[in-house]
């Protein structure tokens, strides 16, 4: 026994001597293209696949993960109730994981219990802060469903359209265009502008909250200096958290700085849940206001460990990454240009007082900017500096478990896309190119190029 305790000394002092030193990058000599979160990777394939935290947790920030973890599924009431109270009085869901089913995508329907398409409303101009114009009555966001008594918004109502793609090989695709309307209106408008907006995994945010605004910015070209076709562009926005101008990162338009502000406007736009951050209802000034003076509605440390459990989710491997077929396919990913974009290595900041953040190379596949996807895709919502047909690149990471976890899988902002090959039909604008290259290549080689995605 005594041997084996002097043994330990050593390892002590180095633990010690290790908690000491400044984060350090990954050696080069470690690199694993598996490692897509890089320390943060877990080799998990299962349903459970993006619902896994980050590996080596202290005991302490295990915890704060698994309070975050329970309070994301926590099911929300009307008030007076003394758990979870203050639902609504307007809402689209009751719980964060109604929407994230699994952390993952979500499913593109309105007004069933697990729908997970939410829809922004605006008016032509921006507020004070360059934000969308909130309409009278409706503010920002249509709430569908409202607590006893109340009144929904209104209905979405979704339609599509049908049309098939013939390749030059005689194979088809049949993509669908969605049709939105409203209905059951509980107050006239008009001359409104609408967004569609899916929720989006949750997995791996933590690690892109990381990267520096430095490295983001570094990779824009507005002026399309080099001649590509491709015109990346940040998207600055307001940070009620902060009170200041941000750079923009998350949501399907960029327009969210902050985990912590994310969380808080999920809850308060999607749940009608107050918060230090929105302390007002989202039904404020309308006539279906409840005008309880119960707010906030969640603590402080709600909030945070939400954000806490979003920020520690761990991402998972890439696989099969020697297959002849998946090197044949990366090949191809980059001869499209679609790495213009979908840029596959960053690297994390130096951060001393989140270490498991700090200095990671990951490969999310994305440049964190908005470009302009072409008319198909366009909304015609600006939103903040983001245009009518901007979108930030979705990070690729993950998607190929999308089927595994959230099985049916849905992809772009609205979900229109059933598969990868009508996703990547839908792109347009600054993808030009890379469409184009795609719908020429022979049927061995497409194969080859959704292989590759299934990979990630």
């Amino acid at each position: 026994m005594r041997s084996r305790n002097l043994l330990c000394i050593p390892a002590l002092a180095f633990s010690l001597l290790s908690s000491c030193r400044d984060p350090e990058p990954f050696p080069e000599s470690m690199h694993d293209e598996r490692l897509s979160g890089g320390s943060n990777t877990v080799f998990d394939k299962t349903s459970g696949a993006f619902s896994n935290p980050f590996p080596g947790l202290s005991a302490y920030d295990s915890r704060v993960h698994a309070f975050g973890d329970a309070q994301f599924s926590q099911t929300f009431v009307t008030a007076p109730a003394t758990v979870n109270s203050g639902l609504g009085p307007l809402f689209n869901n009751v719980s964060c994981v109604s929407c994230h089913h699994n952390d993952g995508i979500g499913v593109p329907t309105t007004g069933e219990a697990q729908s997970s398409l939410l829809m922004r409303i605006s008016l032509p101009g921006t507020d004070e802060h360059g934000a969308p114009r909130p309409v009278p009555g409706y503010g920002t966001q249509l709430e569908d469903k409202a607590t006893f008594g109340k009144m929904p918004e209104c209905r979405i109502n979704i339609s599509y359209t049908y049309n098939t793609f013939r390749f030059p090989d005689g194979e088809t695709c049949e993509l669908r265009t969605p049709v939105y309307s409203l209905t059951n209106l509980y107050i006239p408008i008009s001359g409104y502008l609408l967004s569609p907006r899916l929720a989006p995994p949750v997995f791996g945010l933590g690690l892109l909250e990381a990267v520096t605004e430095t490295s983001i910015l570094a990779l824009q070209d507005p002026a399309d200096i080099n001649h590509d076709g491709v015109r990346g562009k940040a998207n600055y926005v307001w940070d009620p958290a902060t009170q200041s101008v941000k750079l923009g990162r998350f949501g399907w338009k960029a327009n969210t700085a902050s985990l912590l502000t994310q969380v808080a406007a999920a809850y308060n736009q999607d749940m009608g849940i107050t918060s230090s951050i929105f302390p007002k209802e989202s039904s404020y000034g309308q006539q279906q206001d409840d005008k309880l003076q119960d707010d906030p509605e969640i603590s402080a440390t709600v909030l945070h460990s939400v954000a806490y459990y979003m920020q520690t989710l761990s991402v998972p491997a890439r696989r099969n990454v020697t297959d002849r077929r998946v090197l044949r396919g990366k090949e191809i990913f980059k001869a499209a240009k679609c790495n213009s974009c979908h840029v596959e290595t960053l690297t994390t900041g130096t951060n001393m007082a989140f270490s498991q953040v700090s200095n990671q190379t990951i490969h999310p596949y994305t440049d964190l900017l908005v470009h302009d996807m072409g008319k198909g895709l366009a909304d015609d919502r600006p939103d903040f500096l983001a245009g009518p047909a901007d979108w930030r690149t979705a990070p690729l990471w993950g998607i190929g478990l999308f089927e595994t976890v959230n099985y049916p899988a849905f992809f772009l902002h609205d979900g229109r896309a059933r598969n990868f090959t009508e996703a990547i039909l839908w792109h347009g604008g600054e993808a030009d190119y890379s469409v184009e290259y795609f719908k020429k290549l022979l049927k061995i080689d497409r194969d080859a190029l959704i292989t590759f995605l299934k990979s990630l």
